[in-house]
């Protein structure tokens, strides 16, 4: 039994008060938990559990989805070399970053809309993180405010897509300072909309619009219904887009209102750069494929970079970042190097390291976790993940993540 299958069991104020319904409820859960051997078995269940609309945004890439299978189809042309007759008894899986020394190498991404799929989904992530010591991303497309996601978790960073207008930029930079945030993530890969197709034929949109099928969509998945969307609006009203400025945004259903996407196509170094004069703490650009752009960010200043293609959601055909991840970390010296995309295995976690990556970042399946099971789900979630990463190392014959280098692995095709 997991660590975060224990903790359900015995950590106070995680689920409710022990009453005798509670306590029911909390071995129900317990029991469902461990029936889930993988961040795999998450989807299968949110597929079950969220209404249409909502797991297709989570779920889909882009156009025929290429860079979305190509994501998962780059870590099986990978091989490991292991050594044996090794003494593997004092693994430590522990990692450093930006100070921070974390549990594990990987952390939660920042992913957008997340209070739609698990009632105060960034919330639940935040607290989730915290209680398991690794990093959580907020998304700047959430729909709670920044503000309250750092009063339960301290250590979160903020990921931004910047406002069209310098003035817009500037104030939302302020908001996240004086918030107390202290790593800002610059998303510069959504220079305009992608097309995402899958989500106009689920009946998906920004925000959403009611119609019968919507109104179906729901009254079929009544858990979800129920717990996450009616329990909202009950407690908080309408959710709002709250972070893609430094004010409040659309409301996430209307049949009016239109989201505003401020066109972005004009902005380029130079924001960065005045980015870079304002942001006192640590800096990071998000969305690099492209070893000549890593070294543009170093020049202006950058303290990491996450390599990645958005999970296959914004250009179709757009490289894996494992394919690319060995020349950009040639490039960036001795700035962390991270990356995310299709992470779904401990072994997918050694492979990017040992091709150059210092850190990994992992999205949807602990959106899909939250919806599931919440918090405790989350926690499920990283433990399996851990674990499978401390038995990975041990048969591949390594004690500390630093062993593990491109000597360590082998491309299967050529």
């Amino acid at each position: 039994m997991t660590e975060a299958i224990r903790s359900i069991q015995s950590e106070p104020g995680l689920l409710p008060a022990a009453t005798g319904a509670s306590i029911a409820r909390q071995q129900r859960l317990s029991r469902r938990l461990r029936r889930i051997l993988s961040l795999n078995d998450f989807e299968r269940l949110a597929r079950r559990h969220l209404p249409r609309a909502i797991f297709a945004f989570v779920s889909g890439g882009v156009e025929d989805n290429h860079s979305l299978e190509d994501n998962r189809v780059a870590f099986s042309e990978i091989g490991f070399v292991p050594r044996f007759l090794v003494d593997i008894s004092k693994r430590l899986q522990t990692t450093t970053l930006f100070g921070s020394a974390y549990a594990s190498p990987f952390g939660i991404a920042p992913m957008g809309l997340m209070a739609m799929s698990a009632y105060r989904g960034d919330v639940v992530l935040a607290k989730a993180a915290a209680q398991e010591n690794i990093p959580m991303i907020m998304s700047g497309s959430s729909l709670i405010r920044l503000e309250e996601v750092i009063q339960e978790n301290g250590n979160a960073w903020f990921q931004a897509y910047l406002p069209g207008d310098v003035v817009q930029i500037e104030r939302l930079i302020e908001r996240v300072e004086r918030a107390g945030y202290r790593i800002l993530v610059l998303s510069v890969d959504t220079p305009v909309a992608a097309n995402r197709e899958n989500n106009v034929r689920a009946g998906f949109s920004t925000p959403l619009r009611p119609s019968v099928k919507l109104a179906w969509d729901g009254l079929t998945h009544p858990a979800w219904s129920l717990g996450t969307f009616a329990r909202t609006l009950l407690k908080h009203g309408m959710p709002h887009f709250e972070n893609n400025y430094a004010t409040r945004g659309a409301p996430i259903l209307s049949a009016r209102v239109l989201r505003d996407f401020s066109d972005r196509g004009h902005l380029n170094w130079q924001h960065f750069k005045r980015i870079r004069a304002m942001w006192k703490g640590q800096l990071v650009i998000k969305g690099i494929l492209d070893r000549n752009d890593a070294r543009i960010a170093l020049d202006h200043g950058v303290d990491g970079v996450i390599v990645s293609n958005h999970g296959g959601r914004q250009l179709d055909g757009s490289i894996a970042p494992l394919r690319v991840l060995p020349e950009i970390a040639g490039v960036c010296g001795a700035i962390p190097v991270m990356m995310d995309s299709g992470i779904r295995r401990g072994t997918d976690v050694l492979k990017a390291l040992a091709l150059g990556a210092q850190f990994v970042f992992v999205g949807r399946p602990f959106n899909y976790a939250a919806a599931i099971a919440g918090e405790a789900g989350v926690r499920h979630a990283i433990g399996l993940l851990a674990t499978e990463i401390d038995r990975d190392m041990a048969m591949l014959g390594v004690n500390t993540l630093g062993e593990i280098d491109q000597t360590r692995v082998r491309a299967l095709r050529s």
